[in-house]
């Protein structure tokens, strides 16, 4: 067997058998150098020195570890002839962690460079073989140290046992502090034994200036004392309280001795000062005993810990082919309030945000933005505008929808949702249509979820300094967040047309440096969002997948009740129409016939357009608003409703002004009846006269010109002539023409003259 400079073996029969290392092959004699590192039995049986006592007073220093070093000659024929025999080999000795970590402190650092210094000699192969061949040992080697290092010879001999035992390198000569004394060991204060540690209290520092030597008020901590506070612990239940609090339970459950009886019943006393430890006491056993991690654990709750505290063990990505394959699905309580597109001065709440992020990519494929709570229904919506495109979802809001990712995205293989909208029978009907996988993660365990939970708050912290109204999302405390409706500017078509430049910047500028691999960083990626979902896309590991308009329409999109009308076809109160109406008929079979029910699917987010199942064809019919309609595309089916809720509500304030006005009415056409009849009754009772028949009188008034001039001339004649309602109204014309023509000389200066 070869040996080399260094190298550990290990003889494992005979009077040689025991750990060597290999210092130096004498050829010139045919021995071996080396040094023994383990005892041999024989030394280990003899007792050295005196006696042990029995009994010894307080625990023993630990022993230092023993001396090595000794060069020992061994015959080189002799380890040949063990080696034949397989009785010698090779061994590792493995070194302390503490060995590959950098010297913490400057006395421990001044004290390894001084030890490295003296022995330079020693861990120089030449210089150490050539003392060990030509003067026969050390003794050189070890007055050259002394002299440059000014160490005793005890030193020089303790370092060369530890470049012995651990190695012929530097690393061995590093001091080992961490081996002194006894961290984290306990040392009761009990009876008949140590004093307590520390500083004297002030009543003792001056007791001791005039010679007296009082006792400390405060007893040190004994072992009785740490076991009862332990267990007291023990019996408090989690989460534990404050330390404060957590002292005075352990207190007053284990440390209370004295009772009293008061009409029956026993009342415990206050413990005297020394009867129990106090609080330091009390913390200082629990920080030592208890192991940090335990008291966190202890101090909250399991659920909290897993969310906020746990250890992270791995990435939200694992186990995702490429972009496109697993999105994440949130909703959230919008921090901001909004106003009505109908009338800005009405306030109509805070909004529902649904956010779809790509797992991988970590890109916003797609939000909504509604009115109502969280539901598999919003949620379907929001699925919709995740895998329709940005064409039809701008021809809904009337603005640029694009989010930045090219190519486009489309229903994904895997949805992550919460678990009460898995559960839904909606949901699982969507799944069973659109969705290979839908799987939700447990309950209050948004952290599995946690990159929809990060966009929610980018989105949050970016609103509240640029949106009025903006409610601060970090103030934990629920009072302390600002509530300023009255503040409020947007609608919630604004609101929708904000978050799209906000998640589009957030796909074009958030830094994704920490996901690009050497390849991807060979291929030039991008690190943003848009970036990772165009190179997984262009790699060929994304995934897309074609579906229908119409089954996106038809499976994701609310539906309502529809009529067709002669007017066209109602939804909701709106006309709408589509070519295909006019083509078919529909509004003449309608007034002709009766109209009839449709289904209709509707956007909620805009009121301009409708679908309705293309029967006798093949698709969706799109229906668009009509002009004359009474509402204008940009409305929310919400908003709509809204007003018209408002309108009913409105209803008994309008009776109560139409009444107002019929009375006010009546008994204005009342007075004019009443002072008709009594201007009447007493024109009859002046003429005493008997009065013309009715087509005598309308002749007479006729001829007249007016009822006065009737009045003043009427005298007692023939019976006119009757002549035919023709003759009577050409008699009527001319008169008329006759009295306007002689109006137009009504106050001309001749005629006055």
């Amino acid at each position: 067997m070869h040996l080399m400079f260094n190298a550990l073996f290990q003889i494992t029969s005979g009077d040689l058998s025991g750990l060597y290392r290999f210092i130096f092959d004498d050829r010139t004699n045919a021995t071996v150098v080396a040094v023994r590192l383990d005892r041999p039995a024989a030394l280990e049986q003899r007792q050295i020195g005196r006696k042990r006592l029995e009994k010894t007073r307080g625990p023993r220093k630990k022993a230092s570890l023993p001396l090595v070093g000794s060069l020992i000659r061994i015959d080189g024929t002799e380890l040949a002839r063990l080696d034949d025999a397989h009785q010698l080999h090779k061994v590792d000795l493995e070194s302390d962690s503490v060995h590959l970590l950098p010297i913490i402190g400057e006395r421990a650092q001044a004290l390894y460079e001084r030890r490295k210094k003296a022995m330079a000699s020693f861990l120089s192969v030449d210089r150490l073989q050539e003392s060990i061949a030509v003067h026969g040992g050390l003794g050189g080697l070890v007055r050259e140290a002394m002299q440059v290092s000014k160490l005793s010879r005890a030193a020089i001999y303790k370092n060369w046992s530890l470049l012995c035992r651990y190695g012929i390198t530097e690393a061995s000569l590093r001091p080992r502090h961490d081996r002194c004394g006894a961290p984290n060991a306990s040392r009761p204060c009990d009876p008949g034994g140590r004093q307590k540690a520390g500083r004297k209290t002030t009543e003792q520092r001056l007791g001791s200036r005039t010679g007296l030597n009082l006792n400390a008020d405060q007893p040190g901590m004994s072992t009785a004392w740490r076991a009862m506070i332990l267990a007291a612990d023990a019996t408090i239940p989690l989460p534990k309280p404050r330390m404060s609090e957590r002292c005075t339970r352990i207190v007053g459950s284990h440390f209370v001795r004295r009772y009293r009886q008061v009409n029956g019943e026993l009342i415990a006393l206050s413990p005297d000062r020394g009867d129990y430890p106090n609080v330091s006491q009390i913390r200082r056993v629990i920080e030592t005993q208890v192991p940090r991690l335990q008291r966190l654990l202890e101090s909250t709750t399991q659920g909290h810990f897993d969310r906020n505290m746990r250890g992270l063990s791995g990435k939200n990505w694992q186990g995702v082919a490429g972009p496109g394959h697993t999105w994440a699905i949130d909703s959230t309580v919008g921090d901001l309030y909004l106003r009505s597109s109908i009338n800005r001065a009405w306030i109509i709440g805070r909004p529902i945000v649904y956010v779809m992020v790509d797992t991988w990519s970590t890109a916003v494929v797609g939000f909504f933005v509604c009115l109502q709570g969280p539901s598999w229904s919003m949620a379907k919506v929001a699925l919709f505008c995740s895998g329709i495109g940005a064409d039809l979802l701008a021809s809904l809001w009337g603005f640029d929808t694009a989010l930045g990712l090219s190519p486009a995205a489309t229903l994904p293989a895997v949805l992550l949702c919460d678990r009460g909208e898995y559960l839904s029978r909606a949901a699982s009907q969507t799944g069973v249509e659109l969705l290979p996988a839908l799987s939700y993660a447990p309950p209050y365990r948004p952290d599995y979820k946690g990159i929809v939970e990060v966009l929610h708050r980018i989105e949050k912290d970016k609103q509240y300094y640029f949106v009025p109204g903006a409610i601060d999302p970090r103030r934990a405390e629920y009072e302390l967040r600002r509530f300023k409706p009255n503040e409020a500017v947007l609608t919630v078509h604004e609101f929708v047309q904000y978050l799209y430049v906000t998640f589009r910047e957030y796909n074009l500028t958030a830094n994704r440096s920490h996901r690009l691999d050497a390849h991807m960083k060979g291929s030039g990626v991008f690190p943003t969002p848009s970036g990772l979902w165009h190179w997984g896309h262009a790699v060929g590991i994304g995934f897309q997948r074609s579906i229908p308009k119409a089954q996106l329409i038809s499976s994701l999109l609310p539906t309502g009740p529809g009529r067709v009308t002669r007017s066209g076809v109602r939804f909701a109160g709106r006309d709408y129409t589509a070519p295909k109406i006019g083509d078919r008929q529909w509004t003449a079979q309608a007034r002709n016939f009766g109209g009839w029910d449709l289904l209709a699917h509707y956007f909620p987010g805009a009121v301009g357009s409708i679908w309705t199942p293309n029967v006798g064809g093949v698709g969706m019919l799109d229906l668009h608003l009509m002009d004359q309609s009474t509402a204008s595309p940009e409305l929310t089916f919400d908003e709509v409703t809204d007003a018209h809720q408002y309108s009913l509500c409105r209803n008994a304030e309008i009776a109560h002004s139409n009444l107002k006005i019929k009375v006010e009415s009546l008994r204005d056409k009342q007075a004019i009846v009443e002072n008709a009849k009594k201007l009447t009754k007493m024109a009859v009772s002046r003429d005493g006269r008997s009065p013309p028949t009715l087509t005598e009188a309308k002749e007479l008034e006729v001829r007249a010109g007016s009822a006065l001039q009737l009045h003043d001339k009427l005298q007692p004649a023939a019976a006119p002539e009757v002549k035919s309602p023709e003759e009577a109204e050409e008699l009527h014309n001319a008169e008329m023409q006759r009295i306007l023509a002689s109006l137009n000389h009504v106050g001309d200066r001749h005629d006055i003259a």
